[in-house]
């Protein structure tokens, strides 16, 4: 953080910060007279250990001022949300805002001495994203008065929905992380913000996404590679992405990393599984395709999900890209038995509590 100069000037006490200039009158009063957004964001932790001036503490409103910081800087309106993080020293300052997607926007900002990315969640109203019963089915609820409420819609439901699947995002985040996948390492979750590692390239700016780059047929195959074991590596945690494409991959110094996890599904209960995943590995099959046009001709879907249903799916396992499907006729009088041994058995148990 920069240091703060004071000084005197009458009745006002002038603090300055490279071009940032703030007055506090002797009322308690704080205002952003001029400045960029960078330090605008960090006057908050500052100014809340401003000492007394005549006996009076400079009181303000972190909402006023942080109405004052937008409407100086109008390019970069800092969420509502960041102010808990600001307050508490999570973060020092907000640098700029990186991206705005469809479930979320997400800033550049300052955490002691490293640089590190904010991902600050829009409310369900605003987002063009909708939560799609294929991405919720099976999600674990706390409590049956949580399931209910979201079943019927209350404002409670719709409150712990919209906490459940920002909390989707971090909980696959930790898990994926723990299983070697390359994600972006978390930092921790606060009142719709989630902290992370800023993934950079190179030269140590903001990673581009994968559909920005322009690869060599061979760096194509490379990254394929690399990217179909890190979806191996999902499922083999039980975790299929559920909406992986090339905007949801950064190309970092390192390497691809998988980005956006709200929408991920639990492999083993959601019936949607295996047709998300077959949509995520066709996407990275086209997209590195236009590239080395041979990776058009591979089918990796088939033999991964076969795989995990035998059980046989371990990280590093090795994939032939070639898969047979075998369609067998489908041998509906033993669909009919079962249908009328689970109506039999049905049957039973309500005769026995007398219903």
């Amino acid at each position: 953080m920069s240091a703060w100069r004071r000084s005197s000037n009458g009745a006002n006490g002038l603090l300055t910060t490279g071009s940032i200039l703030m007055r506090r009158s002797v009322r308690g009063s704080a205002l952003i007279t001029g400045g960029n957004n960078e330090v605008a964001a960090t006057s908050l932790a500052v100014m809340r250990s401003l000492p007394q001036r005549d006996g009076r503490r400079a009181l303000f409103s972190g909402g006023d001022l942080l109405a004052r910081a937008n409407a100086y800087h109008p390019r970069m309106k800092i969420p509502p949300r960041l102010l808990p993080l600001l307050e508490d020293g999570l973060i020092d300052s907000v640098v700029r805002q990186l991206m705005s997607g469809k479930e979320a926007m997400v800033f550049v900002v300052r955490c002691g001495d490293h640089t590190r990315c904010a991902k600050v969640y829009k409310a369900a109203n605003q987002r063009s994203f909708r939560q799609a019963v294929d991405y919720t089915e099976n999600r674990r609820t706390k409590n049956s008065r949580q399931a209910r409420a979201m079943a019927k819609g209350t404002r409670f439901g719709r409150e712990s929905q919209e906490a459940a699947w920002q909390s989707a995002e971090v909980d696959a985040l930790f898990r994926l992380a723990a299983a070697g996948v390359r994600v972006p390492e978390p930092i921790g979750f606060h009142e719709g913000v989630l902290l992370m590692e800023l993934v950079v390239d190179a030269h140590g700016d903001a990673a581009p996404r994968l559909n920005d780059v322009v690869f060599e047929p061979d760096e194509a195959r490379r990254h394929h590679a690399f990217l179909i074991e890190q979806v191996v590596r999902m499922l083999a945690a039980g975790v299929v992405h559920g909406d992986l494409s090339e905007y949801n991959i950064l190309m970092g110094a390192d390497g691809p990393v998988v980005i956006d996890l709200p929408q991920a599904v639990d492999a083993a209960g959601n019936n949607h599984a295996r047709a998300m995943l077959t949509r995520d590995v066709t996407n990275l099959k086209q997209f590195f395709g236009q590239f080395a046009p041979d990776l058009l001709d591979t089918d990796h879907s088939g033999e991964i999900w076969s795989l995990y249903e035998r059980g046989a799916l371990v990280p590093g396992v090795t994939l032939t890209g070639r898969f047979e499907r075998v369609d067998k006729p489908v041998d509906l009088a033993s669909v009919v038995r079962e249908i009328d041994d689970a109506l039999a058995d049905e049957a039973a148990r309500r005769l026995r509590m007398g219903l």
